[in-house]
């Protein structure tokens, strides 16, 4: 395989499968319950006071449900949400075109908010606190400023890399959540429901044994369940079960604890060719043949949280359980420590 499943599913995902199967209410809305609790508080205190939402920022992992929570707010407030992204807002008119048709109590949804240019957001803080937006025209001596008066509006932000936000910019959210990864027990349940959306009849042994190799992600959870409902169709009688789940997953070389073969290269290329470590980010990329974004972004958070690597100030480390994994004897020093 050129390209990882899960580096697929991250980068690529399917916009329409993934709105078909998205909750449009807090109820529908499985997991995250801390996050989910204090946005209803917040959502219910403002129509209390018929007022606007404070500015919200969400981060995490991508594919947890920032999208998601973004459009069920808009829905709970019964505004219209407005949706782009840090990239797309290139230079000060295109900010000043998206604000200027927002109206009262609307949702501005701004998608990889970290990415958003420095200059972009000094337009952006006035909005955010003023409600207003100065704009300069020309430059040089011919230059001047025009100042916009906005309606009380609310902005949601979505990161997956919270610490590159400025501090500015972070201390104008009133409320910062931050998104956890899903329960093997909570992504049973999500693939339960979106088997019922997608008419796919499924056993709880096969939701189980989706979600333990789903990452703790919904989106992977989704695309994982779509591939195996196709596998279903074609190889069995349409109805999945965990032993179909598992000669799906098998096909697609995803084991049952969830490693592809990205993953299985990256613990091999540690112990074989760097003695466990430790080594370098870049240089274990080199080594596999892959970027190190991806291995960094894609497939390190996983086999760190499953206690396979470790990151250290020297580098990348492999633990026990990657020796037992991939079945090499680890080597012990003298003193009783891992080499």
């Amino acid at each position: 395989m050129s390209e990882s499943f899960y580096q697929q599913a991250n980068e690529s995902p399917d916009d329409t499968f993934e709105q078909s199967l998205r909750p449009p209410g807090f109820d529908d809305f499985h997991g995250q319950e801390k996050v989910t609790e204090r946005l209803m508080l917040m959502v219910e205190a403002a129509q209390m006071r018929d007022d606007v939402l404070e500015h919200v920022l969400l981060s995490g992992p991508p594919g947890l449900g920032k999208t998601t929570l973004a459009n069920i707010i808009a829905s709970a407030t019964g505004t219209t949400l407005h949706t782009t992204s840090g990239p797309q807002i290139e230079k000060a008119g295109d900010l000043a075109g998206i604000l200027t048709n927002i109206q009262k109590g609307d949702i501005l949804f701004i998608d990889e908010i970290h990415r958003l240019h420095p200059a972009i957001e000094e337009y952006l803080y006035p909005a955010m606190e003023d409600y207003r937006l100065d704009i300069i025209i020309d430059s040089g001596p011919s230059a001047r400023s025009i100042q916009l008066n906005l309606p009380k509006f609310t902005l949601v932000g979505a990161t997956t890399r919270s610490g590159m936000l400025t501090a500015p910019l972070r201390s104008r959210f009133g409320l910062i959540n931050r998104l956890d990864y899903y329960t093997s027990d909570q992504l049973a349940h999500i693939i339960k429901r979106s088997a019922e959306l997608l008419d796919v009849t499924i056993d709880t042994d096969g939701a189980i044994e989706i979600a333990s190799c789903s990452r703790g992600t919904p989106r992977i959870a989704n695309n994982l369940l779509r591939w195996v409902r196709d596998f279903a169709q074609v190889r069995a009688d349409g109805s999945i079960t965990a032993e179909i789940a598992k000669k799906a997953l098998a096909m697609i070389e995803i084991d049952e604890d969830g490693l592809d073969e990205m993953d299985k290269r990256i613990l091999e290329a540690t112990i074989y060719k760097f003695m466990g470590g430790p080594v370098g980010l870049s240089t274990l990329a080199v080594a596999i043949g892959e970027d190190a974004s991806t291995l960094e972004e894609v497939h390190e958070p996983f086999l760190i949280m499953q206690g396979f690597l470790k990151r250290t100030p020297r580098g990348r480390v492999a633990l026990p359980a990657a020796y037992t994994k991939i079945g090499a004897t680890p080597q012990i020093s003298n003193q009783g420590e891992l080499l």
